[in-house]
């Protein structure tokens, strides 16, 4: 696996801002050279996937995976995460949903809504810097992921 690949772009949906700096810099810490994006709730996630709201006109680069906390304003991400997987033009973009919550609950839905996988956000950063490493090596080292949705049927 020495095949270098063209970086992804990692969209996070988050609202709290000490996670998103720590995520960062955990991709940092990683050595990931991913470009992270970051929009705050479910609505600016979809306004950024659909270029409408404050993103119309404007061109956005399509993620390669969306990190998604759950517990967001205005739209939740089980609600955005529900809007993602029934629009044909955004349901290949795998989507982890990665939040604070560890309720049975939230993680059965969420696979009943098609996330790709389920991650409870660590409580220190050591550990946040061994996810990073984890899903980095996982999601842009093993998995292929689609070049481009308008290339497919």
């Amino acid at each position: 696996m020495s095949e270098i690949k063209d970086p992804i772009v990692i969209l996070m949906a988050d609202d709290d801002d000490d996670d998103y700096v720590l995520t960062e810099k955990a991709l940092r810490e990683s050595k990931l050279l991913n470009t992270l994006i970051r929009v705050q709730d479910g609505e600016e996630l979809l306004d950024y996937l659909n270029a409408e709201g404050s993103y119309a006109g404007q061109q956005t680069l399509r993620p390669g995976v969306i990190l998604l906390d759950l517990n967001m304003p205005r739209k939740d991400g089980r609600e955005a995460l529900k809007d993602i997987k029934s629009n044909e033009n955004l349901r290949d973009i795998p989507v982890v949903v990665f939040t604070t919550s560890k309720a049975e609950e939230d993680i059965y839905r969420s696979y009943k809504l098609g996330v790709n996988s389920f991650i409870t956000k660590p409580v220190t950063f050591d550990n946040l810097i061994t996810v990073m490493q984890a899903l980095g090596k996982y999601w842009f080292e093993i998995v292929e992921l689609p070049k481009n949705h308008d290339e497919s049927s």
